[in-house]
């Protein structure tokens, strides 16, 4: 993926990275060959921790819930019905099977 947005990048591009889940089991991690596009474009690519932001987290849900509720905003689950489903679920999710959020509906209210 990184190979194709590197060659679609504008000049001073930024590009932020946080987590590699489809990396995460693999043997030998699979390569990039674009990074030259880097330098040619000069574009910033930074990696990020999600839990450096956690002092932040309230005053993001006040930001993003309305507008959530109002249609704004509007989000994927992939959602895999009764615990059963769970292991096959977490396995597809590893190799980028799901689409958006996926969710494991254990019971329904």
């Amino acid at each position: 993926m990184l190979d194709a947005v590197l060659l679609n990048m504008k000049s001073h591009g930024r590009i932020a990275e946080c987590g590699m889940v489809l990396q995460y089991n693999l043997k030998q991690p699979e390569g990039v060959h674009n990074l030259f596009q880097i330098v040619v474009k000069r574009i910033r690519m930074e990696g990020f921790v999600v839990v450096e932001y956690s002092p932040q987290y309230p005053e993001y849900l006040g930001m993003v819930l309305p507008q959530i509720r109002e249609g704004k905003i509007v989000y994927v689950e992939d959602i895999a019905e009764g615990i059963k489903s769970g292991p096959a679920a977490l396995i597809e999710l590893f190799f980028g099977k799901n689409v958006g959020k996926q969710v494991v509906a254990v019971a329904r209210e």
